[in-house]
């Protein structure tokens, strides 16, 4: 029992790392060359003077969904790691760890909403950037972190407090 509460736990970690990095970083999209931009900051190289500009994203309104629903899963994250903690050291034996598998759950599809909206919308959030480009690593993260934190989510639910 304990070495699955350390997988577990583990894996709860490992979807943490990835949404931070995720949300975070910044290559969402990758323009040719060196560029990426991410979330919350486009920067460009500029190459007379050999510094970064850099300049807040476009108010566009499905990069702003993209914003909160990455946020909100780091949130939800956090949480449901606080509560499996609290749940595992105040919880009865027996006890499912329901709110803790329901808020990951909850992750996972605020994970999945947020990089969708941003695979489907990707032209009109960066109507202003060059043409040509491709999704960037911290895109692939939060779809890596998807299934993980889904998968997690419904560990949480079938696990059973033991002693």
């Amino acid at each position: 029992m304990s070495l699955l509460l350390l997988v577990v736990s583990a894996l709860h970690i490992l979807i943490l790392i990835l949404l931070f990095v995720a949300t975070l970083d910044k290559s969402w999209w990758t323009l040719p060359g060196k560029e990426s931009l991410n979330l919350w900051y486009d920067c460009t190289w500029n190459s007379d003077n050999k510094t970064w500009a850099c300049s807040n994203v476009s108010e566009n309104g499905w990069l702003k969904a993209v914003q909160v629903l990455m946020v909100l899963s780091l949130i939800l994250c956090c949480l449901s790691f606080i509560l499996f903690m609290f749940q595992l050291y105040t919880m009865r034996r027996g006890g499912l760890f329901y709110a803790t598998g329901l808020c990951q759950l909850c992750t996972s599809v605020a994970v999945f909403t947020g990089a969708l909206i941003y695979a489907i919308h990707a032209e009109e959030i960066l109507a202003e950037r060059p043409s040509g480009g491709s999704f960037g690593y911290c895109f692939a993260l939060a779809w890596v972190a998807f299934p993980l934190a889904l998968a997690s989510g419904i560990i949480y639910i079938h696990l059973r407090k033991r002693e």
